[in-house]
């Protein structure tokens, strides 16, 4: 299933990401996250790919990507990065993908590798670009990334926006957010991202917080910030670990309610961080208190 057919539905679908990043995560292991995340009926599973993006990298993505819609019958988006990346290796990883029977690919500038020699592509529009005019990439729905509060290396956020732009004309179809902790940053993005001619639907991006090392490594990593609500959380929790998964869990239910009521968000992608119990946890107070 192509990802932007979900939306013609007129719903806020749910899906998850999954993580595989250097082998850690071995396939019989990740099947018992997707049984637990496919009793949740994800509209689909994004599988995020280690720095680079390449080599051995991409084929643990496309393999882990083949077992989501293959084996769980949940449709796959495949995560693709091209900051380190040469066009043959942009080729040769969508032909693992490809040959893995994924149609749907997330195309990311990705992070960058200290001291690895630069590769062909210096943006995400630029990646996405590649994509659309290779002839080995034809038939794939492309998603791009999109930043809320602006990325993290960007000079401003009014610049970003304007990466952003160039994504959504170089041929994006669909946009997943980074995780944001406030949701007015977020509508504050949508009303720019459309005032700017983005009119991509956005899935927003939610991560339930599960510990204070876990939030210090996503801010420094992401730039999100963290507002006072969240900080009091933690502080009062700080010593009380089923505690503070329980309010954190609430936060991030009330973050989505917020977004799905507003109509701001087209999707719902929750960063699950391979715990299929959290994301049970927090769908199903969602669900409860939308019922």
């Amino acid at each position: 299933m192509k990802i932007t057919d979900q939306y013609k539905k007129g719903l806020c679908p749910i899906s998850f990401e999954i993580f595989p990043p250097k082998g850690e995560l071995h396939p019989e292991d990740a099947r018992l996250v997707l049984s637990g995340l496919k009793e949740l009926s994800p509209a689909y599973i994004s599988v995020t790919c280690s720095a680079g993006g390449t080599g051995g990298s991409s084929k643990k993505t496309a393999e882990l990507s083949g077992i989501v819609q293959n084996e769980f019958g949940i449709t796959a988006a495949a995560h693709i990065t091209g900051i380190n990346a040469k066009k043959a290796d942009v080729d040769a990883a969508i032909s693992d993908i490809k040959a893995h029977g994924i149609s749907n690919i997330l195309a990311l500038r990705g992070d960058r590798i200290e001291g690895a020699e630069p590769g062909d592509f210096r943006y995400g529009a630029e990646l996405i670009s590649y994509l659309r005019k290779s002839p080995e990439a034809a038939g794939l729905t492309i998603g791009a990334g999109c930043y809320p509060e602006g990325h993290v290396d960007c000079e401003s956020f009014d610049k970003d926006l304007d990466h952003l732009k160039e994504k959504a004309d170089a041929g994006a179809e669909f946009l997943i957010s980074q995780l944001f902790f406030e949701n007015e940053s977020y509508y504050r993005f949508i009303d720019k991202a459309r005032a700017k001619g983005v009119t991509l639907p956005v899935d927003a991006g939610i991560m339930p917080i599960m510990g204070k090392s876990q939030i210090t490594r996503m801010v420094f990593l992401c730039g999100a910030s963290l507002p006072a609500p969240v900080v009091r959380i933690l502080a009062k929790y700080e010593n009380d670990p089923e505690a503070l998964r329980s309010a954190c869990l609430d936060y991030a239910a009330a973050q989505i309610i917020g977004l799905i009521e507003s109509g701001a968000a087209d999707g719902i992608h929750i960063y699950s961080m391979n715990k299929p119990d959290v994301a049970k946890a927090l769908v199903s107070e969602v669900r409860n208190a939308r019922h």
